[in-house]
């Protein structure tokens, strides 16, 4: 690959001091590592430049430990996270993103398929700590809190643990058999998970058990509804009813025309589920357009190509006997969808509404201290602590992108924060440095490579079950992902400074320990800083004595 120019501002290599004999440096060169972009963009917190190294180097089991650090449920991750990493992937500026949920999901079905288990926690600590809701963002928290000694336990609503994972993603996304094995590893820690135990009281249930901190993340299982006007008000349903009876083993009578009112991933889902039922027709509804909608694109793509039918700029009016009355919209000057008066008929014999989700907060409205925003969520300090002294609150109870990644990252979070609290210490954030964006970057040593596919089953057959559509990367295929991985602002030891230097300065100091600068050998020409494919060198001013 041809070296890339790069705007530089002139350094003058070498300047004379009057107050010394001869030329001194100006600026002189020092190793330092940035932030890589995926790190950056992970709401987990994982470190993902460090773990793919690893996984580049074959050392599997050290990377699977590396990214659970930080994130206890990589198999889940790998299948169901809209990885923001590789939207923030640097490499999508050569030929295209690092399959980084790839190799993610590789590793988190080996350590599964081998029996990895979590590190032992330290000694405890005497603390106590309840968490509500077995969702992704409790379950987070609960590993973390154990994994500094506190004991923790669970209180969830559900017959068994997972929440929306369990009962909103459908199983050919996600199987139960590598949810309950990454749970059953959590618990394996000493996390008790005490399912079908809703909370009413918090203050009752906190000092019953004598917990010295609480960590609320009650998912948001409560549909939100619309007055339809309908002849038959029992043939309309809410989506996460649906899901979760489905999820439940049962199978809901739909008819043979099902259609489904919004466009976010829940309306995707209960949609393409429907088709698993049996539906011959599965429609979508929705007032907005295709870029509008929040749904992830690759959700809206992934539901099209199994034969679903999306209406874009519709509003449902009236259902009656198996019609479905909608209005057409379009768009006004401003971009918002405004009605028309004109109205169209389509055939379902069952209306889902998908127009969103809220949690249930009631046992907190009692909870001195607690406030609550416009739009019902939990107001938190920056620590995720509520009004209440101890009580903490995050996932899909404050105000963020509902996801499992996101709710993953609000546990590791609160469980840092509730363990400053147990301490009376402060939480203090160290600045992360800066990112290493693609114009530092001088790829001159990475050559065009394709990203490696995960195997998908045909779109003719999946419909016709609940069987894992996506399947995972073997093991050569996620060693070669991890290897298209740039290692942006951090050193991976390519030599290219130690073979650049004119003046022998650079010094190799062994296998994974880097090199050092010959001070005495130095001119300060900026030859390593400027053929330094990853930007781990910066020119520093020069401090004289």
């Amino acid at each position: 690959m041809t070296p890339r120019p790069r705007d530089l501002t002139p350094l003058p290599d070498l300047v004379h001091d009057r107050a010394r004999s001869g030329p001194v440096r100006d600026r002189k060169p020092v190793y330092r590592n940035l932030t890589a972009p995926c790190d950056a963009g992970c709401p987990a917190g994982e470190n993902v430049q460090g773990w793919l190294a690893a996984a580049r180097a074959g050392d599997h089991e050290r990377a699977w430990r590396l990214l659970v650090a930080a994130n206890p449920l990589p198999a889940v991750h790998g299948r169901v996270c809209y990885h923001p990493c590789e939207s923030a992937c640097n490499r999508a500026n050569l030929d295209s993103a690092v399959s980084i949920h790839g190799v993610e999901r590789f590793l988190g079905d080996l350590a599964i398929e081998q029996g990895w288990a979590f590190d032992p926690p330290p000694a405890p600590t005497g603390r106590r700590v309840l968490v509500i809701g077995a969702g992704p963002s409790g379950l987070s928290a609960a590993y973390h809190l154990a994994r500094l000694g506190h004991e923790v336990e669970i209180h969830d609503a559900g017959p068994e643990p997972g929440g929306m994972m369990r009962y909103g993603i459908p199983a050919y996304r996600l199987p139960r058999d590598v949810l309950a094995a990454e749970i059953a590893r959590i618990e394996a820690l000493g996390v008790r998970i005490r399912s079908g135990r809703p909370v009413h009281d918090l203050a009752a249930e906190r000092a019953a058990g004598r917990f010295d901190a609480v960590f609320v993340a009650v998912g948001a299982h409560l549909s939100k509804r619309v007055d339809i006007p309908a002849r038959e008000a029992g043939r309309i349903v809410d989506a996460v009813g649906f899901l979760r009876s489905v999820a439940s083993g049962e199978r809901p009578v739909i008819g043979r025309r099902v259609a489904v009112y919004g466009g976010g991933n829940t309306a995707m889902d209960a949609a393409r589920v429907a088709k698993r039922l049996g539906a011959d027709e599965a429609l979508i509804v929705y007032r907005r357009t295709r870029g509008q909608m929040p749904a992830h694109p690759e959700e809206a793509d992934e539901a099209e190509r199994e034969g679903i039918t999306i209406n874009w700029l519709r509003t449902i009016q009236a259902f009656d006997a198996g019609e479905l009355t909608v209005e057409v919209m379009e768009l006004d000057e401003d971009g918002r969808p405004v009605p028309t008066g004109r109205t169209e008929t389509l055939e379902a014999d069952t209306v889902i509404l998908a127009l969103g989700q809220r949690c249930d907060t009631a046992f907190l409205r009692d909870v001195p201290g607690v406030e609550f925003a416009a739009d019902g969520t939990v107001v938190v300090t920056p620590g995720l602590m509520t009004g209440c002294p101890g009580v903490f609150a995050g996932g899909d109870m404050v105000p963020a992108e509902r996801t499992v990644t996101v709710g993953v990252g609000h546990g590791r979070q609160a469980a840092q924060h509730i363990d400053a609290y147990l301490r009376g210490a402060l939480e203090d954030q160290p600045a992360a440095p800066a990112v290493a964006s693609f114009d530092l970057l001088h790829p001159w040593y990475f050559g065009d490579t394709g990203r490696r596919a995960q195997p998908e089953r045909d779109v003719t057959t999946r419909i016709a079950d609940f069987s894992e559509v996506v399947g995972g990367l073997d093991a050569t295929a996620a060693r070669y992902e991890a290897g298209r991985c740039l290692s942006c602002g951090t050193c991976f030891e390519c030599d290219g400074c130690l073979g650049a230097c004119p003046e022998q300065a650079i010094v190799k100091l062994g296998p994974g320990l880097g090199y050092r600068i010959d001070d005495s050998r130095c001119t300060g020409c900026a030859t390593c800083f400027e053929q330094c494919p990853v930007h781990a060198i910066e020119m520093i001013p020069e401090v004289l004595p």
